[in-house]
């Protein structure tokens, strides 16, 4: 009786590891197919999601993520340009701020960009960006950000109640080395399945943006 109990026990084991192994590999392919599609529907507005500035000077990768939101208006996406992210510790700039003003100074009309200067995670980014596409009576938006971390973001519009499709950058930091690519799934399989779990932004990470 011991030893079939054991062979149980063991098979259980046995059984909840593979189920594991399944759902975050599952959940890491979702990530790697997402990243690798670019949509471009007919949208209310464009979504950028905010990252590092620097005294009012987007970062890189936040450079990116604008360059391709321009890209995008251009082509006649959506009217509009929403640029998200709020202020840090420390910072005298808001990262919407920022990105209003890097894109406003290569060409997009003032009146084209709405800066949402709320949310230092990508959730609270866009809780404050769907209150925003509320009052204005937009439900459809394009949201632009790295490529890994297109799905997280998609699913945290949706669960907040927006219409939305990625279309992500594929240029930058974040893209330049498998190792790097390689890295930011990983961070961002667990951060999508934390998000899962518990409905909650996972910290931010360690020089990938991943909030």
């Amino acid at each position: 009786m011991r030893g079939r109990a054991l062979r149980w026990a063991g098979r259980a084991v046995l059984g909840v590891v593979l189920v594991g192994l399944l759902v975050v590999g599952g959940t890491a392919f979702r990530v790697w197919q997402v990243a690798r599609a670019d949509e471009r529907p007919a949208a209310d507005a464009i979504v950028v999601l905010g990252a590092a500035q620097y005294h009012g000077t987007p970062s890189e990768i936040f450079q990116a993520r604008l360059d391709k939101a321009r890209a995008l208006h251009d082509s006649g996406v959506a009217d509009v340009i929403v640029t998200s992210g709020g202020r840090g510790v420390g910072d005298t700039f808001t990262e919407a701020g920022a990105g209003a003003d890097w894109l406003a100074e290569r060409g997009v009309p003032e009146a084209d960009l709405v800066p949402v200067e709320q949310g230092r995670d990508t959730l609270r980014s866009l809780r404050a960006v769907a209150d925003e596409a509320r009052a204005r009576g937009w439900s459809d938006v394009v949201i632009v950000s790295d490529p890994w971390h297109s799905l997280r973001a998609r699913i945290m519009a949706e669960d907040i109640g927006l219409r939305a499709a990625t279309s992500p950058t594929h240029s930058g930091p974040v893209v330049q080395t498998r190792e790097t690519q390689f890295r930011y799934i990983l961070r961002e399989t667990a951060a999508l399945l934390y998000y899962r779990l518990s409905k909650e932004p996972a910290d931010q990470a360690d020089g990938l943006g991943v909030r």
